[in-house]
């Protein structure tokens, strides 16, 4: 069978992202995908486990560079498949060594996890072609009442979190980065929902929230006892309210992806594939709109 539709998964290499790819190739023939990746070696790799011959693309993405952005964008104009019928923008990163920053001199955590993808769905939008969908995967540590063990975000102004001094140096600050990305993930996708008319031009945005998943690559950052903890024995609480593996996970996010179910779902927030209320800050349109605002400056700004 000829496939007919295209799904863009950003970090689709490896964890979530790879499990994404994994469920949407086997659950309909119909689907290519293209893996955007920031290591073209490893995603050659992964579109090689996958073992669908012929329904995956790879191509270079560096979400810490929004140049990258930009020549992706470029690229998927080029490439031979077929029309973009959803965007899933998964990758993340979680610094808690210290602070670093994106090739654009932004603080790291917000300029990955937030702002370039802000980029790559500001660049392809005018590829997509509709019924379209975007998932936008957050984490229920972006909500403060919902008790994760992470500290809780703190969304001052989007000017102060792009800022190289955002935060401090403390891996307590490097982890509320992360929180904090995560609640601009659902502002984000809240906001370019309300600036798409609802669905009314047959594109849906909504967020995701997978749950926490033991062995995803999250805490590689993380000092060497808590990343063994990560890996080995965290994976053993599966049973446990909230806590997936990576498989679960991955064919959940292919559900809001393709699944009829979906179809005309807007501006929500999945746990899992139950919808749910975010935060309350999620709904904040105040804070949407100064993120929105001084996003599109930034991206502006790179050409």
């Amino acid at each position: 069978m000829t496939t007919t539709k295209t799904a863009v998964i950003t970090g689709a290499n490896t964890g979530l992202g790879f499990e994404c790819a994994r469920a949407l190739l086997n659950s309909d023939p119909g689907w290519h995908v293209l893996l955007a990746v920031r290591d073209t070696g490893r995603g050659a790799a992964a579109a090689a486990a996958l073992g669908n011959s012929g329904r995956t693309t790879v191509a270079e993405l560096d979400l810490a560079s929004l140049r990258s952005v930009n020549e992706f964008a470029c690229t998927t104009k080029q490439l031979d498949m077929p029309p973009i019928r959803a965007l899933v923008c998964n990758a993340g990163v979680q610094v808690v060594s210290g602070s670093h920053t994106t090739r654009d001199g932004y603080e790291m955590t917000f300029g990955v996890n937030h702002l370039g993808h802000f980029a790559v769905v500001r660049r392809l939008l005018d590829q997509l072609v509709a019924p379209a969908r975007i998932v936008v995967v957050s984490s229920g540590t972006h909500d403060p009442d919902r008790y994760t063990g992470m500290p809780a975000p703190r969304y001052t102004s989007a000017e102060q979190l792009c800022s190289p001094e955002a935060g401090g140096q403390s891996s307590e600050e490097g982890r509320r980065r992360y929180t904090t990305s995560k609640l601009c993930n659902v502002l984000f996708s809240y906001e370019l929902d309300r600036r798409l008319g609802h669905g009314a031009a047959g594109v849906t945005v909504n967020a995701f929230d997978p749950g926490m998943m033991p062995g995803s690559g999250l805490a590689r950052d993380y000092p060497p006892a808590q990343r063994l903890a990560w890996r080995f024995v965290l994976p053993v609480l599966r049973v446990l309210p909230g806590v997936r593996s990576t498989r679960r996970s991955g064919a959940d996010l292919a559900a809001l992806v393709a699944d009829p179910r979906y179809d005309g779902v807007t501006g929500a927030y999945f746990d899992g594939t139950r919808r749910v209320r975010s935060s309350r800050d999620s709904y904040d349109e105040s804070l949407a709109a100064d993120l929105w605002r001084v996003s599109d400056r930034l991206v502006s700004a790179a050409g």
